[in-house]
């Protein structure tokens, strides 16, 4: 392979790698956005439920307010039961009494499906706050996790712009303008593979000849179409059968 050609592919390989890198480490942020998401989220559906009961509360509360309301009234009226002196008051008395009485039931079953209820609550509180605990620690650990990634990639980027360096003061220094020219108008791939006579990258059909040319790799040549620099990889050749081998 030309010696230019091989270095600008590994070149081009080097700031894809570093794009990359940078790509990664910049994403931090949005990250970082992720993970409070996450916690946030857990928060929310503990809220939720905290709400729910504290509404149930509330309405148990009144519920309860509403049953003593009621048997002060059913107290009232046994008090006035007493004094009745006809017939027709003593029954008028007695409906009022029934009214009462379950009036004080439907409230009382009220109060007693409240207290199931808070229970569920109570229970969802207790799960949603373990679930919560674990989501923090989840997200600790993959805040430890991004942290070291970060840091191995930024060893990685210094350690691949010495490389870059040494690479860059090997290549011909018309070649590398050619190649820093492409990368600039082709969002930084300035380097193609060709493969069954199409350019890999804008995949427009190439001339025979160009192909052709393209298949030695001992020159530098560029596509018409995108003007990136065009290189071939060889398929790897076939193992011998094994068979065929045994039958030599």
């Amino acid at each position: 392979m030309n010696p230019d050609l091989e270095r600008v592919i590994a070149l081009q390989r080097l700031d894809s790698a570093v794009h990359d890198a940078t790509r990664r480490l910049a994403d931090e942020s949005e990250r970082e956005k992720v993970f409070e998401a996450r916690i946030q989220a857990a928060r929310d559906r503990v809220a939720a439920v905290k709400a729910q009961l504290a509404e149930n509360q509330n309405a148990r509360r009144a519920a309860e307010k509403e049953v003593a309301v009621q048997q002060g009234r059913l107290s009232k009226f046994r008090d006035q039961l007493m004094e009745v002196k006809t017939n027709k008051e003593y029954q008028t008395m007695q409906h009022e009494i029934e009214t009462a009485q379950n009036g004080v039931k439907i409230l009382e079953e009220k109060v007693l499906e409240h207290m199931i209820e808070a229970d569920e609550f109570l229970a969802a509180v207790k799960r949603g706050e373990a679930d919560l605990a674990a989501e923090q620690k989840a997200v600790e650990a993959d805040q430890r996790k991004m942290l070291t990634e970060n840091a191995e990639l930024k060893a990685a980027s210094e350690r691949m712009a010495a490389e870059r360096a040494a690479l860059v003061a090997a290549i011909d220094k018309r070649l590398l303008a050619v190649y820093e020219g492409v990368a600039k108008k082709r969002n930084g791939i300035a380097v193609a593979e060709a493969r069954d006579g199409v350019c890999g990258i804008c995949h427009v059909r190439l001339r025979p000849q160009v192909f052709n040319t393209v298949l030695r790799n001992d020159q530098i040549l560029q596509c018409d179409s995108c003007n990136r620099i065009l290189y071939h990889t060889p398929k790897a050749a076939a193992a011998p059968d094994s068979l065929t081998q045994r039958a030599q």
